[in-house]
């Protein structure tokens, strides 16, 4: 193996990378390039960012009047640092805020928006000077599409349709007009996903599945796109986690009048009510979370089943708008901004559930992380003008050559990694070739002790980046922005094979050449 040391690495990532790997595990992995999958949608590696703590407001948004470095109100480094993940989508205002959320309040002179309370998260009030404006601005800056999610559950159907009528129609009506004089000329084009409702199970109505499937039956009529505005993908709520019969009901009743179906899961180490800390946790915690992660592919893939008995040409896509880990917030933050730190363990959970959307890509077009700055498992951290990036920001800059790309079968022959009762395969991994024939091979080892040997039946060379670190709860601080990051990674040979010695609790994206 060959580990190269990056600049500004702290002493104890070099030495947990290179520490002697004596007592490695053998593993085996094996691409089946005659099997090409569906191209996997580059929507998968999409964000959420909800109206929701710090997470709008000092994380994407400080105004145009502070000193913190900005472009038109918007932070320069969060937006810089976002942009360099190529994000394909992002999802705003919520989750459950959307449905608190009138659109109106959003729009206008700045000074004359009016001060709302935040009902949901932390009963804050907020000044509305991040409106609609604002985010569709902002998606186009850092070339993302936009995700808005529509209030089914406080607001009329006709409410909604306004909404987009204003975002989209460049002819001549009372809405574009008001756009114009907001400073909008042009329509925005690249709104590509309006959600129709969210979580309307839940925070969104608390409605039964039937009647929700009726409900979104009669918003969805209303969404249509003005003029010659692109098309707009229709986003029906779906399930919390394992509710089947939510997906039976709304493919049964209203299948047809959508595009996409939602699927939100969380994961955490420990209950609904006690879900663990995000650093300081024991091995227990760390086994239960990536088991809880892997659960993952067991909800696609019944949802899927379920969704192919109403749409076998697989026209609905499955849209898991809202992933991630889920722990208590942070000591001392403000109860309802569900601030919490990423670690090393965030990292290897992201790697996982990207596998799992790549091996469903057929079904699943889109996913958005929760959420992308400063909201559980968070792209970015801020604590005024200072900004760090997490671990699970470094997946997803390794991730992104993935974008658009076609997976392959992979047969990975892998010891476990047993903790208690927990048994899990030691390795994950996950293969497919970019646009540009390169062919690319995620490997994941969920073992926080123990190295691996993977040894692949391709001949070549191998390069790339590899996340790790000393510790299970390895993480960036404002004191030490740099203690984990991605470092340059290669493959090696073993009989004539292409090989990996693959660290203990780590993540690694490699772009193989073949001979």
């Amino acid at each position: 193996m060959k580990l190269l040391k990056h600049a500004g690495m702290s002493l104890a990532g070099v030495l947990a990378l290179t520490a002697p790997l004596y007592a490695q595990e053998r593993a085996s992995v094996s691409i089946d390039t005659a099997r090409p999958g569906a191209t996997i949608d580059p929507a998968v590696q999409g964000q959420f960012a909800e109206d929701l703590g710090r997470g709008i407001y000092g994380g994407v948004w400080v105004g145009p009047d502070s000193k913190i470095p900005n472009t038109d109100g918007y932070r320069n480094d969060v937006m810089q640092a976002i942009r360099k993940l190529n994000p394909p989508v992002i999802r705003w205002p919520g989750g459950c805020f959307a449905d608190q959320y009138d659109w109106r309040d959003g729009i206008g002179p700045r000074d004359k928006r009016p001060v709302r309370v935040n009902v949901t998260w932390g009963g804050v009030t907020y000044d509305n000077s991040f409106g609609t404006n604002e985010f569709m601005n902002y998606t186009e800056l850092v070339g993302a599409d936009a995700y808005v999610a529509g209030n089914m559950g406080s607001m009329t159907p006709h409410d909604m349709q306004q909404w987009i009528e204003y975002m989209t129609f460049a002819g001549d009506s009372t809405l574009a007009d008001m756009r114009r004089e907001n400073g909008r000329d042009k329509p925005w084009t690249n709104l590509k996903y309006f959600g129709v409702g969210n979580e309307t199970w839940g925070c969104g109505g608390n409605m039964t599945a039937e009647f929700a499937a009726e409900m979104h039956r009669r918003y969805a009529t209303f969404v249509w796109k003005a003029g010659d505005s692109p098309p707009i993908t229709k986003v029906a709520s779906g399930a919390n986690v394992d509710d089947y019969h939510w997906t039976e009901a709304m493919m049964k009743t209203a299948g047809r009048m959508m595009d996409a179906l939602s699927l939100h899961y969380y994961t955490f180490p420990g209950s609904w009510e006690n879900k663990g800390a995000a650093t300081g946790f024991t091995e227990d915690a760390w086994a239960s979370t990536l088991k809880n992660a892997r659960h993952m592919d067991e909800l696609i893939t019944k949802h899927s089943a379920i969704m192919d008995k109403y749409d076998p040409e697989k026209r609905v896509g499955l849209y898991v708008d809202e992933w991630g880990t889920w722990y208590d917030q942070e000591p001392g933050s403000h109860p309802g901004f569900l601030y919490q730190q990423n670690s090393l363990r965030d990292a290897e959970v992201a790697a996982l559930t990207l596998n799992i959307f790549h091996r469903h890509s057929d079904r699943v077009k889109l996913a958005a992380i929760a959420q992308m700055v400063n909201v559980l498992q968070a792209m970015i951290l801020t604590k005024g003008d200072q900004m760090v990036l997490t671990p699970t920001y470094h997946v997803f800059d390794m991730y992104k050559v993935f974008q658009g790309a076609t997976p392959y079968p992979v047969d990975i022959d892998t010891p476990r990694y047993k903790h208690g009762d927990i048994d899990l395969p030691m390795v994950d991994a996950s293969a497919a070739k970019a646009g540009d024939g390169t062919l690319y091979l995620a490997l994941v080892n969920l073992n926080p002790d123990e190295p691996a040997h993977i040894v692949t039946g391709m001949t070549g060379t191998a390069r790339g980046r590899i996340l790790t670190g000393p510790k299970m709860d390895t993480h960036n601080t404002f004191e030490a922005p740099n203690t984990i990051h991605p470092v340059a990674y290669e493959g090696t040979s073993d009989g004539g094979k292409l090989a990996f010695d693959l660290p203990a609790k780590s993540v690694a994206v490699v772009a193989v050449e073949q001979r």
